[in-house]
């Protein structure tokens, strides 16, 4: 078992919950990106990509929440170090099968990466979403989120490789 709790980093010795230390990392670019999945009834679908829903600009408003959730993650996620955010975008692809793709991208300078971030952001994106066009359709569904990749700190590259998980 002691073996086991060296290899949980949020776990010290005595079996405790604590924040990781951070304070003798090296300082390198990291880099994330995730997408979210929202899947919805044709006349929502139409509706959203003609610009015709209820609440106005959902796209703009997707955009400033991922932004928004990228930058609080740390106030959301237990034990998640706050990070400087240097560059967080968010694109909103529409798919066929009335699918829309969020994907979030957040990099940053720091000691730890941005995986939750771009997870974060990609998710409550897909929740605004949600919120912004459930009078035309509540039984939306949300899902996978995912992480796509991610770049720099000591555990180096990722990159989902296109036979996990497919859509």
């Amino acid at each position: 078992m002691s073996s086991q709790r060296e290899s949980l980093t949020h776990i010290d010795a005595q079996g405790q919950v604590h924040i990781v230390d951070i304070s003798t990392k090296a300082v390198t670019s990291r880099r994330a990106v995730a997408e979210s999945w929202v899947t919805m009834s044709g006349q929502a679908y139409e509706a959203l990509k003609g610009g015709k829903t209820p609440k106005g600009d959902v796209l703009a408003t997707v955009r400033i929440a991922a932004i928004m959730a990228v930058k609080k993650t740390s106030e959301l996620i237990p034990l998640c170090h706050p990070l400087p955010m240097e560059s967080v975008s968010c694109e909103i692809e529409f798919r066929d099968e009335n699918q829309v793709r969020i994907e979030v991208v957040a990099s940053t300078s720091g000691k730890t990466g941005v995986e939750m971030e771009a997870l974060t952001g990609a998710a409550v994106a897909s929740l605004t979403l949600y919120d912004m066009v459930k009078a035309l359709d509540k039984s939306m569904s949300i899902g996978p989120t995912r992480l796509l990749e991610k770049d720099g700190g000591k555990s180096g590259s990722y990159k989902r490789k296109e036979n996990e998980e497919k859509r």
